[in-house]
């Protein structure tokens, strides 16, 4: 009887600490992380823009343990799915720092019992590289997040892509980390607009054979494509895409802006081997039938008339292109961010633009639905 009773409080008292707070991994399974991260232990580090992951819990509030090598800006959704206007945005920096992700106001205001917080981030892997820890929630517990979609892109670019300097208030404003939002570039808004996961492999001033102003010589868009981490060149740290949930349906390139800066530009004969490089590395991820769509803009005399030569002339199955002028659908006022680059609304035009590629080539067709 004594044993019984004893038995039963022990039941009492672990159910009372499981009411307290559930503290669970960032490797735990009902976790969903959408972009290439690495798993060291029970923690999960990455560095590209735009890697996101979905949570689900109840309780009385939500935290998270984190590290990161510099300072990166994330935008968090809460029982929403992802926009152009998150519901807030947070700094991780520093050493094992706990981050409170939703205001324990909101969930005594909400009727849900289960919350699914979605977290992005903002910037690119200049800014630093952040590792996971842990999650808590208070008095409550986790639940499976919702997996990854059906449909999934793949985007290989440059600043663009990034959302480099996207929120900044005029074209006049110098480039911030806190103007990055990789949330409101083409790449975001077209899958937004297609119900897709995304996964943006993208760095700002990189180009196909060469970088801005030559910057970073040997080290280009198509050798980064190879790596599970940006800033990380190391064979120790290449992506195995063998090895990932992740299968897109198509890939989208939208490069070459930054060969042709500065007033030099590579030999067509250099491009066109660095380019068909990529192609080779896109189709051994996930085979000679993988479509992919080249964007090409007239930011130089040259670029178009590159691509186009090159897709036409490369022999490889599902390779196509698209070329476009920005001077035809940009406003130099209220379309451009910091740096003369794309604001919000030049990016939804961006999007406007790819969107019936996209749709015609996966074969997903054009949506009732804003594109925002």
């Amino acid at each position: 009887m004594k044993k019984s009773l004893f038995l039963a409080l022990c039941l009492i008292a672990f159910s009372s600490l499981r009411l307290m707070a559930e503290t669970i991994p960032a490797t735990d399974s009902r976790i969903t992380f959408v972009g290439r991260t690495a798993v060291e232990g029970t923690s999960v580090s990455f560095d590209w823009t735009a890697t996101y992951f979905r949570i689900a819990f109840s309780g009385q509030s939500l935290t998270m343990k984190a590290s990161d090598t510099h300072r990166n800006y994330y935008n968090v959704w809460i029982d929403s799915p992802t926009s152009a206007e998150p519901h807030r945005v947070i700094a991780v920096a520093g050493t094992d720092t706990v981050i409170e992700l939703v205001d324990p106001a909101y969930l005594k205001k909400s009727r849900r019992s289960v919350h699914e917080v979605i977290v992005q981030k903002r910037t690119e892997g200049e800014q630093g590289t952040t590792t996971i820890h842990e999650f808590s929630a208070s008095k409550g517990q986790f639940f499976p997040a919702m997996p990854l979609a059906e449909r999934q892109l793949e985007f290989i670019g440059d600043s663009y892509t990034c959302g480099y300097g996207i929120d900044a208030k005029s074209r006049l404003e110098k480039f911030t980390p806190e103007t990055e939002n990789a949330s409101r570039s083409y790449a975001a808004i077209v899958s937004r607009y297609f119900g897709a996961d995304y996964v943006a492999i993208a760095h700002s001033g990189m180009g196909i054979a060469r970088n801005y102003n030559s910057k970073f010589k040997n080290w280009w868009m198509p050798d980064r494509y190879l790596q599970t981490f940006d800033m990380d060149s190391t064979q120790a740290t290449r992506w195995d895409a063998t090895k990932s949930d992740f299968h897109p349906a198509m890939t989208i390139v939208y490069l070459g802006a930054n060969d042709f800066s500065t007033a030099l530009a590579p030999r067509y004969e250099d491009f066109r081997k660095h380019y068909y490089r990529l192609f080779s590395y896109i189709k051994a991820n996930y085979g000679e039938d993988h479509p992919i769509l080249c964007v090409a803009t007239k930011t130089h005399e040259y670029l178009f008339n590159y691509v186009r030569d090159l897709v036409n002339n490369c022999g490889l199955e599902n390779v196509n292109y698209l070329g476009y002028c920005p001077a035809q659908h940009l406003h130099t006022d209220e379309d451009l961010g910091a740096d003369v680059h794309p604001n919000y609304n030049g990016q939804q035009k961006k999007a406007y633009s790819i969107i019936p590629y996209i749709a015609t080539i996966t074969g997903w067709g054009l949506q009732d639905m804003p594109v925002k």
